[in-house]
């Protein structure tokens, strides 16, 4: 596709007001999406979109602007428009860099989405939701969404590299509502990755249904979790959402270079236990948030943030570097053609440690066990967050015991950071869709089985 626009010319004209840099970014997408609410099939449609983004970086400044006329007449009049709009006299800005790395090898979806009918799509979510149903009279309501997306793009800029991938992202997930009398609880599921239909082979979408809806029910008969400082154990079933909120976007280098997090100006300094180590690493295989090139055609590779508790970099892309000189990492992402690339994670986790998992478990006397972390909301100026546990059970004797709902997570991501004591030999991982900037991205997080030793769990006393 790059190569029937004119992207030598496109790029000349991006640069004829004496700009330090060009790219071209052109995108199609094909999407699908089935929705079935209530034992109803509301949504089922399959959606294309083609267009193309065009930046200009000079000095400090930056212009963008974006159009699906992909005329050679469209294109070299956009180009000229974000040259003007990024013309002015500027500061010296350093030379484009980016990272010395090999792009990891294509993964290609064995069942592409594709080569699936819509009706087969459909056919997945209504066996799926009558599973659900079929879990228990106190079934109220149940939600359950497909959705593909084969996206393509290509990358030309001024600094002469030329670039292209295909991400297949393919998600499933349940939503159930179970409920008696004054009672009602919810249960969630999801699965999916950087995968085809294969997904379904490896977890059936009726065990997806099955497993959301049995937590709501059994969230009825649940007690509320107590309230208090207590150890907490994160299971690596639980997925890696605290990480990702509490700490990950604090390590992005346009937030800490503009001195927005609790971890900027830390580079070399410690800031975690010495037995924790973070990564962000977009080379894994099926995870949702993993690619070839990022979106500004960088290779994809693995960054490690924190290292025995050492801070040792920042998740960057371009902007980034020639802003605050932090080379870019390969983690310019941008939701669509239509907006420019801003520094986003990608699979974002606390490495695997020494310790059996089971013996985190067995070697803490009592407090709350996490096996599902939920939602929640972080302060990345000081680190402050507040989680929702999904599923949870108190700790009896160093074992897993009573099932208790309700339960908040309460703190602070660099005094977590710092207190972990135990790091299980195990990951697991979460999927999920991160908002910034008014834009979204297909992202992972994982962690092992991790011990706080005290943290306050919001609940009722």
């Amino acid at each position: 596709m790059i190569d029937e626009i004119p992207s030598e010319k496109i790029l000349q004209a991006a640069m004829r007001s004496g700009a330090d840099y060009a790219e071209i970014f052109v995108e199609r997408t094909q999407q699908t999406t089935v929705v079935c609410d209530n034992r109803k099939l509301e949504h089922a449609a399959s959606i294309f979109d083609l267009g193309v983004g065009i930046r200009v970086l000079s000095g400090d400044k930056t212009a963008y602007g974006s159009t699906n006329d992909l005329t050679r007449k469209g294109l070299l009049g956009l180009a000229r428009s974000v040259a003007r709009a990024a013309s002015a006299k500027r500061k010296k800005a350093p030379p484009i860099v980016l990272a010395e790395r090999r792009a990891p090898s294509v993964t290609t979806a064995r069942c592409h989405p594709s080569g699936a009918s819509l009706a087969d799509k459909c056919a997945i979510v209504v066996r799926a939701n009558e599973v659900a149903w079929q879990c228990g009279e106190q079934v109220r309501q149940v939600r359950i969404l497909y959705r593909d997306r084969v996206r393509r793009i290509w990358v030309a800029s001024s600094a002469g590299f030329h670039t292209s991938d295909e991400q297949v992202d393919t998600t499933f997930t349940a939503h159930v509502v179970a409920g008696t009398e004054g009672n009602i609880q919810t249960g969630y599921e999801s699965q999916g990755g950087a995968i085809g239909l294969e997904l379904f082979d490896e977890i059936p979408p009726e065990e997806t249904a099955e497993r959301a809806a049995s937590r709501s029910i059994k969230l009825l008969s649940a007690r509320q979790a107590p309230a208090g400082t207590m150890p907490v154990v994160l299971s690596a079933e639980a997925g890696g959402t605290m990480i990702h909120e509490a700490v990950g976007h604090g390590l992005e280098a346009d937030i800490a270079g503009e001195g927005m997090s609790v971890y900027s100006g830390r580079i070399g300094q410690k800031v975690a236990s010495e037995i924790v180590s973070v990564a962000d690493d977009s080379t894994r295989a099926k995870m949702r948030g993993s690619f070839t090139f990022d979106d500004e055609g960088t290779p994809a590779g693995k960054t490690i943030l924190i290292e025995d508790g050492v801070l040792k970099a920042y998740m960057s892309d371009i902007s980034a570097f020639r802003k605050y000189g932090h080379p870019s990492t390969g983690n310019g992402r941008r939701q669509s053609y239509r907006e420019p690339p801003i520094v986003r994670m990608t699979n974002t986790m606390i490495l695997p440690g020494k310790d059996d998992p089971s013996s985190i478990l067995s070697e803490t006397a009592s407090g709350l066990f996490v096996k599902k972390m939920g939602g929640g909301q972080v302060n990345t100026l000081n680190g402050d967050f507040v989680f929702e546990v999904q599923e949870g059970y108190l700790i009896e004797g160093g074992k897993r015991g009573e099932l208790v709902r309700g339960a908040m997570l309460i703190g602070n991501g660099p005094k977590v950071l710092r207190s972990i004591d135990r790091v299980g030999s195990d990951l697991g991982f979460s999927i999920g869709t991160c908002g910034k900037d008014g834009q979204e991205a297909p992202v992972s997080c994982g962690q092992p089985t991790i011990r706080i030793p005290e943290i306050v769990v919001g609940g009722r006393s």
